[in-house]
């Protein structure tokens, strides 16, 4: 940054006083700051500058109040005023130099000065040092509480220069979750020549070598690093996986794996046990697979669980860590990916007195998100409400959660038994595996108990199939089933780099887009940027088929018809298979065709020229 981007570096006590001097209205701006009125005086003067009226200023307080955000965020959001208008009017309000930070390259050091919550309190970030002061880009360059506060984290003289807050907000998100480990200032301190690649299980080392090993500081700091960071990139996964010649990290983020970093290979025992000792695991046991939990203190007050599975592999032991942040759990099913064709058979089954509503697909679907946010929407201090889960995944208050232990017996079924005789209203199974727990469930359901669970089917005709394999009756399934819900998680379009692309008529007629909006739907995907580390999504939501289980379906299942046909009959009852409803978020612009066909499988041409679809 050149001498004319920021200003003169003089000791902070005398830049504070010439800045108070030469800006009375500064002053007050901190008397306003403190009393919670810095937004009103920056409405004010906006409106004296005529760069908004006090009508729309109205507005975006109004909205302000709503939302809880910054009142020029908010008048950007609006279109009132761009943020390059709000951040030059700052910078001659207060004679503080304007940045762009998209020009800016950030400088790591820096970066640990000023750790991100306080950048994200403050809506600060530091882009530059010289000498004893720090230049720090600034929302509000009046804020001299944040520039007290820094001054006192980082011991330098601080020097604001403004940018807006929106800039800041993805800069701060941009390169904090970019900043890269640095593996080798950890790996530094290990005496590598300590430690031995060994490749027989009986001379792994005893129990006493593995626990100091991976007491070891490094290890300690790399398996904290490798916990860390996926919290930050908000990974579901973690992938610790050993191989002949190397070992390597993968996390996986919005459904998709990418590796991370490699470890080195002489670590291979160190790291294995390390994670081990974390999850109360026995380090000595190398033969079985293993199961534990890790729970991470986090600052200001907020945990992380982790839940641990070690599996014996040829090259040593393989970890995965499923990442469990209550914080992030959506319990609003409104907000899940439901249409609003969908929610209401949904919340109407929910709430009917008994029966059983049935949620399918295959593991990391979001089966477990859906049944809590039911649960959620069923919680009431009316209603006894018992689950066996196997694990249990988030705590939810007010429920009865019971842990399956098969070891001592406590399965799904001896569980639900057991739920039967202490007056239950709601029982929610983990999951359907056999004759046993279905055939409980069943009788459950039909002796006055709202019965939720999952299976592992394709889609929702094929849940009726497997229910009928298990050897439950036709005539007690159309009894007891109320609804099933088939679901997928796709990637979302990153917002920041969405853009609409071409896609030839006849690749979306294949996708199964009908003619019409064939020709007439504008494709979006993402381009990739740093927001989104390249690859032109950010976040996941649920593609849906619920199939409420009407007298039409019932009588298909009790004439005996195939899966194909009852699929057919659930079309012509006007419910979305999970393609149509992916092919709706791409309509919408949500997600992209490549996602869609991803997840979901095609529909079969003919079951749709049957049910009058073309």
């Amino acid at each position: 940054m050149d001498g004319q981007s920021v200003i003169s570096h003089a000791g902070y006590e005398e830049h504070a006083a010439k800045f108070l001097v030469r800006h009375p209205e500064s002053q007050r701006a901190r008397k306003f700051m403190t009393a919670g009125g810095g937004s009103n005086r920056l409405g004010e003067l906006l409106v004296r500058e005529r760069l908004i009226s006090i009508q729309q200023l109205k507005a975006a307080q109004d909205e302000q109040k709503r939302s809880g955000q910054n009142l020029g965020y908010t008048l950007a959001k609006l279109g009132f005023v761009s943020d390059d208008e709000i951040t030059n009017f700052l910078s001659q309000q207060y004679r503080v130099p304007a940045v762009d930070l998209n020009s800016i390259e950030f400088d790591p050091d820096l970066l640990n000065l000023v750790p991100k919550d306080v950048c994200e309190r403050y809506r600060v970030i530091p882009i530059s040092r010289a000498g004893s002061s720090l230049i720090v880009a600034m929302a509000d360059p009046t804020n001299l509480n944040a520039i007290d506060d820094i001054r006192a984290l980082t011991r330098y003289a601080v020097e604001p220069v403004v940018a807006s807050e929106t800039s800041i907000l993805q800069s701060i998100q941009r390169v904090f979750s970019e900043r890269p480990i640095d593996l080798d200032a950890i790996m530094g301190e290990v005496d590598m020549d300590g430690v031995d690649v060994v490749d027989t299980e009986e001379d792994n080392g005893s129990v006493l070598e593995l626990e100091r090993a991976s007491e070891d500081a490094p290890v300690v700091k790399l398996c904290n690093v490798i916990l860390l960071k996926a919290i930050e990139r908000k990974a579901s996964d973690i992938h610790i996986e050993c191989y002949e010649k190397s070992m390597r990290v993968r996390f996986r983020v919005d459904g998709v794996l990418s590796e991370e970093m490699p470890i080195p290979l002489k670590l291979k025992n160190a790291v294995i046990s390390r994670m081990k000792i974390m999850s109360n695991l026995d380090i000595s046991e190398r033969r079985l697979p293993q199961d534990g939990r890790i729970k991470l203190k986090l600052g200001g007050g907020k945990e992380m669980d982790f839940r641990v599975s070690v599996l014996p592999t040829l090259w040593g032991e393989k970890i995965v860590l499923r990442l469990l942040d209550k914080s992030n759990l959506q319990l609003d099913m409104t907000k899940l990916g439901f249409d609003r064709d969908q929610l209401d058979p949904f919340l109407k089954a929910i709430h009917l007195p008994f029966g059983m509503v049935l949620v399918t697909g295959p593991t990391g679907s979001g089966k477990t998100t859906t049944l809590y946010s039911a649960l959620s929407e069923l919680n009431k201090v009316s209603e006894n409400i018992s689950t066996a889960e196997d694990p249990v995944e988030f705590n939810l208050a007010g429920i009865n959660q019971v842990q399956m232990k098969d070891d001592i017996g406590l399965n799904f079924a001896a569980a639900l038994r057991s739920f039967l005789r202490q007056d239950p209203d709601i029982v929610m199974v983990g999951e359907i595996r056999d004759f046993e727990t279905a055939e409980i469930a069943v009788k459950a359901a039909l002796t006055g108990h709202l019965v939720l669970s999952t299976l592992h089917t394709n889609d929702a005709p094929a849940t009726i199939s497997r229910l009928l394999n298990m050897g439950v009756e036709p005539f007690l399934v159309t009894a007891s089933v109320n609804l099933i819900v088939a679901q997928r998680l796709a990637r979302k379009i990153c917002p920041e780099c969405k853009e609409e692309v071409k896609v030839p008529f006849e690749t979306l007629r294949e996708v199964g887009f009908s003619t019409h909006d064939a020709k007439n739907t504008k494709i979006f995907k993402g381009r990739g940027c740093r927001g989104c580390s390249e690859k032109g999504y950010r976040g996941r939501i649920a593609l849906y088929e619920v199939m409420p289980f009407g007298e039409n379906l019932k009588e298909a299942v009790l004439q005996g018809v195939s899966p194909a046909e009852l699929k057919g009959a659930m079309i012509r009852d006007g419910v979305r298979t999970l393609r149509m409803s992916g092919i709706r978020k791409v309509m919408e612009g949500v997600t992209t065709i490549d996602e869609v066909t991803r997840t979901t499988a095609p529909d079969d041409v003919r079951i749709l020229a049957a049910a009058g679809i073309t």
